[in-house]
C-alpha cells in the first residue's frame, strides 16, 4: 500500500475499533468475537509501527499503556470538584428539599442517580480529544492520571461528535469502578501470585488508577459511569438531564438507572427502593445522589466552601458488627483537643479490618454509657469512619470499667480544661509536644507550605533534638544542625534546606492554610488571601470585615479574629516575616493579563521552576497550560531532557522557547 492507502486504512481501522469498543464496553452489546477484534487491533499496531508519524493521541493503540511515570503531576481543576453533603435518613432528605424550595420555589425537578462506590475522575477534552484525566484530590488540585485512564476502554479518546457539534473544551466528571465479579477474580489472581489482596472494589479501583506504570492499570478490569460536568466552552445546557443525554451521544457510559422526578415523594420512594435492590447490581453502590435538574436553579442555589446546595447524597444504612471495647485511649490533636478512642477487638466491616473507633468526647461516652469491656455494635459512618452505635448492656458482667477524661494531658502532663459551651477537653500546655508536632507536620504538608522531606519522622527528629519548637524555627535551621542527626546525610540535609528556602516563596493562601486556623481550610485560605491581599490586613481584619467576604461564615470569622489576637500567633508571624516568608498575595494586574488567551505546554525539566510553579505563574498571568501539543498551542516551553512533546511541536511548527525566553515573556528577567 502507498501512503495514501495506509492513511485511509488506519482511519478505517480506528473507526471500526472505536465502534466495537463502544458496542462492547458502553452498550454491552458485542457484535464481533474477541479474535476478530484482536485481528483489527494487530493490523492497526503494525501499520502505526511502520508509519509512527501517523500515530495520534486518540488512536485506540494509545490505550495499551506507555512507559512508567516517575510521579504524578498535579492538576488544577478549572472548576472545583466539591464533594456532596450526606443525608442518612428520610428526614434529612426532606430537609434538603425544603431548603431547595425555599430558595427557588415549588417548581423543582430532580435527577436521581445511583451513587457508584469508586474513584471520582475529571476528564478534559479539547476539541473532542481527551487531553487530561485527573483525580479529585482536594477538590481544587488533583493528580494527572491521564495515561492510566486512557487504558479504560469505556472512556472515549475522541468524542463521538461531528466537528460543528464538538465543544472547544469540556470537563466531564464521573466515577471509575471495578465490577464485583471482576474484583473477586482480581483478588483470586493476586492470591495465586502471593500478593496482598484489595480490601474492597473501591480501593482496588483507586489503587489501579494510581499505578505509576500504565501497563498495570491496563490489566485491571476498570470501568466508568459519567454523571457530572465541570468547566466548558462553546456549549450550553439548560438541565443536568440534558448533560447526561449529551454524554450518551458522545460515547460515554451513563448509568441506566438514572431517573427524572417532579415529585419529591417519588424521589424518596426511589431512593428507599434501592436499599434492598443494591445487592442485585454487578457493581457496588453506597447510596443515591439527588440533584436539582435545572442548571439555572443550581446556579441560584450555589455552594458552600465544601458542598453544593443543589445536590445531596443519601447514604444507605451502614453494615453493623458486634465487638468488644478492650480499652479507651486518648489522643491529642494539633489544636490541643483531647479525643477518646475505643480500642476494639478487630472485626471486618464493609471489606476492611476495624480495630479503632473515635468516641468523640466525654458527652458522647456518657450519652451512650460506654465502658471499657462493653460489647458494642460498630458501623462505618458513611461506610468510611468506624463508630460505636450502641452498647449491648445485656452482655455486661459487672467487670466493665467506667472511663473518665484525664485531668492531665497524656502527652505533656499539663492540666486539661473543658471550656464553657464546648464538648471537648483541651490541653493547656503551650509547649505540648503532640500539638507542636502535629501543627508543624501540617505546616510543612503538601497543600500548605509544601516542604519536601519534612515529614512526620523528620519533624519528630528535629523536635527530639531541640532544633525546633514551632513552625517558624524551621526557617532558622542550618545545614550543620542537620548533618549529625540519625539518617540525615549531607545530600538529605542539602535537599531539606533547599526545600525550606523554596517554601518562602509560597503564595499567601498557602501560608494562611499552613497556620492551622480552626475551621479555615485551603479554599477559605484562598478567599482570604484574594480578598485582603496581605497577612497584615488579615491580622487586623475585624469580624464585620471578614463576614462580608463571600463564603466566610460567622464561625470562621470568629475563629480568625480569636486566632490573630493571641500573643503566640503574633510572635510566630513576626519570626516568619523576619525569615523572609512571603506575606503578600500577588497583586492582579489591571486590565488584560499579559498571557491572556495563550496556551502553553511544558516539556523537560526547568532549572528555576518546578512544573507546578511554572504552571501557577502562567495561570496567574492569564494563560493556560495544556498537557498535549496541538495546532492551537501558542508556546512550548523547553527544559532539560524534553520528551515527545518537543518532536510534536517541531512537526506542527509551534513556537518553542527556552527558559530565558520564558522569563522574558513573563517579565521576570531583571
Amino acid at each position: 500500500m502507498d501512503r495514501v492507502q495506509v492513511e485511509g486504512r488506519i482511519k478505517e481501522l480506528r473507526e471500526l475499533i472505536n465502534h466495537h469498543n463502544y458496542l462492547y464496553y458502553v452498550l454491552d452489546n458485542p457484535q464481533i468475537s474477541d479474535a476478530e477484534y484482536d485481528k483489527l487491533m494487530r493490523e492497526l499496531i503494525d501499520l502505526e509501527s511502520q508509519f509512527p508519524e501517523l500515530v495520534t493521541p486518540d488512536s485506540p493503540t494509545q490505550r495499551i499503556g506507555g512507559e512508567p511515570l516517575p510521579a504524578f503531576e498535579r492538576v488544577t481543576h478549572r472548576e472545583a470538584m466539591i464533594s456532596l453533603a450526606d443525608a442518612f435518613n428520610e428526614g434529612e432528605l426532606r430537609d434538603f428539599h425544603r431548603r431547595v424550595v425555599a430558595a427557588v420555589g415549588e417548581q423543582v425537578e430532580y435527577v436521581v442517580e445511583l451513587k457508584i462506590d469508586g474513584l471520582a475522575i475529571s476528564l478534559t477534552y479539547e476539541n473532542g480529544i481527551l487531553v487530561t484525566a485527573a483525580t479529585r484530590g482536594d477538590g481544587t488540585v488533583g493528580e494527572d492520571v491521564t495515561q492510566n485512564v486512557k487504558t479504560i476502554k469505556s472512556v472515549p479518546l475522541r468524542l463521538n461528535l461531528p466537528p460543528d457539534k464538538t465543544p472547544p473544551l469540556i470537563e466531564v466528571r464521573g466515577e471509575i469502578y471495578i465490577p464485583k465479579e471482576d474484583f473477586l477474580k482480581l483478588n483470586q489472581e493476586r492470591e495465586d501470585m502471593e500478593l496482598p489482596t484489595f480490601a474492597n472494589p473501591r480501593n482496588a479501583a483507586a489503587g489501579s488508577i494510581r499505578q505509576l506504570d500504565p501497563k498495570i492499570a491496563a490489566q485491571r478490569p476498570l470501568s466508568t459511569f459519567m454523571y457530572g460536568i465541570g468547566y466548558r466552552e462553546g456549549i450550553e445546557f439548560e438541565s443536568h438531564y440534558e448533560v447526561l443525554e449529551f454524554y450518551k451521544t458522545c460515547g460515554f457510559r451513563v448509568n441506566p438507572y438514572i431517573k427524572l422526578f417532579k415529585s419529591f415523594d417519588d424521589v424518596v420512594a426511589y431512593c428507599m427502593s434501592w436499599r434492598e435492590k443494591r445487592d442485585s447490581l454487578p457493581y457496588e453502590i453506597d447510596g443515591m445522589v439527588i440533584k436539582v435538574n435545572s442548571l439555572l436553579q443550581q446556579q441560584i442555589l450555589g455552594s458552600t466552601t465544601k458542598n453544593p446546595r443543589w445536590a445531596i447524597a443519601y447514604k444507605f444504612p451502614a453494615e453493623q458488627k458486634v465487638t468488644v471495647i478492650e480499652d479507651i485511649i486518648v489522643s491529642v490533636g494539633r489544636t490541643g483537643i483531647l479525643t477518646p478512642n475505643a480500642v476494639l477487638r478487630p472485626i471486618n466491616i464493609a471489606g476492611s479490618t476495624v480495630s479503632r473507633a473515635t468516641l468523640h468526647n466525654e458527652d458522647y461516652i456518657k450519652e451512650k454509657d460506654i465502658r471499657i469491656g462493653d460489647s458494642v455494635i460498630v458501623q462505618k459512618a458513611g461506610d468510611i469512619i468506624p463508630e460505636v452505635v450502641e452498647v449491648i448492656k445485656e452482655r455486661r458482667t459487672g467487670r466493665e470499667k467506667e472511663f473518665k477524661m484525664p485531668n492531665r494531658c497524656p502527652e505533656c502532663g499539663s492540666e486539661t480544661v473543658r471550656l464553657p459551651g464546648e464538648a471537648a477537653h483541651r490541653c493547656t500546655g503551650v509547649a505540648c509536644p503532640a500539638q507542636i508536632r502535629r501543627s508543624i507536620i501540617h505546616f510543612a504538608s503538601r497543600d500548605a507550605m509544601d516542604i519536601r522531606g519534612l515529614g512526620p519522622a523528620v519533624v519528630s527528629l528535629l523536635l527530639s533534638n531541640n532544633l525546633i519548637q514551632d513552625a517558624s524555627d524551621i526557617y532558622f535551621i542550618k545545614k550543620e544542625d542537620l548533618i549529625p542527626l540519625e539518617r540525615m546525610g549531607e545530600k538529605s540535609a542539602d535537599n531539606l534546606i533547599k526545600a525550606i528556602q523554596d517554601s518562602k516563596k509560597q503564595p499567601l493562601s498557602r501560608l494562611i492554610f499552613a497556620l492551622g486556623i480552626p475551621f479555615i481550610g485551603s479554599r477559605a485560605s484562598t478567599l482570604l488571601a484574594e480578598a485582603l491581599g496581605s497577612m497584615e490586613k488579615l491580622q487586623t481584619a475585624s469580624y464585620d470585615e471578614l463576614i462580608k467576604i463571600p463564603e466566610i461564615g460567622e464561625k470562621m470569622a470568629e475563629s480568625i479574629v480569636t486566632f490573630f489576637k493571641q500573643e503566640q500567633t503574633k510572635k510566630l508571624l513576626k519570626r516568619l516575616k523576619d525569615a523572609g516568608v512571603n506575606m503578600q498575595e500577588d497583586t492582579p494586574r489591571e486590565g488584560k493579563k499579559p498571557l491572556e488567551n495563550l496556551t502553553f505546554v511544558l516539556t523537560g525539566t526547568l532549572e528555576k521552576y518546578s512544573r507546578s510553579q511554572a504552571k501557577e505563574i502562567i495561570e496567574n498571568l492569564g494563560g493556560r497550560v495544556s498537557s498535549s501539543v496541538s495546532k492551537k498551542t501558542d508556546y512550548v516551553v523547553l527544559g532539560r531532557d524534553p520528551g515527545s512533546k518537543y518532536d510534536r511541536a517541531v512537526q506542527l511548527g509551534v513556537k518553542i522557547i527556552d527558559e530565558k525566553e520564558f522569563e522574558r515573556l513573563i517579565a521576570l528577567e531583571q
